[in-house]
């Protein structure tokens, strides 16, 4: 039986991020057999959690960064959300 290899995750965020991306347009269009597809879900979760990992990591640090510089303060940046109402002055 042959050995399965598991591929070399990609160096950056964002080579991860387009990895990601061009896994979930191959599943989108449905056309892998049912192994390839089962192959590449493996690698998109894969993918997913080393992105999480990474983000993570990087908000530790910008925490860290705030927390020791001078008078800053880490608030929450608030994200535009078409849905949500805004507060009237």
């Amino acid at each position: 039986m042959a050995e399965r290899t598991e591929p070399e995750a990609p160096a950056t965020f964002e080579d991860s991020l387009a990895r990601l991306s061009e896994i979930v347009g191959l599943l989108e269009r449905g056309e892998a057999p049912l192994e390839e597809g089962l192959r590449l879900f493996e690698e998109g979760v894969s993918l997913t959690r080393r992105c999480h990992e990474l983000l993570s990591t990087a908000e530790q640090r910008i925490q860290e960064l705030v927390r020791t510089g001078d008078g800053f303060e880490l608030t929450p940046h608030a994200i535009d959300d078409p849905d949500r109402e805004e507060d009237e002055a």
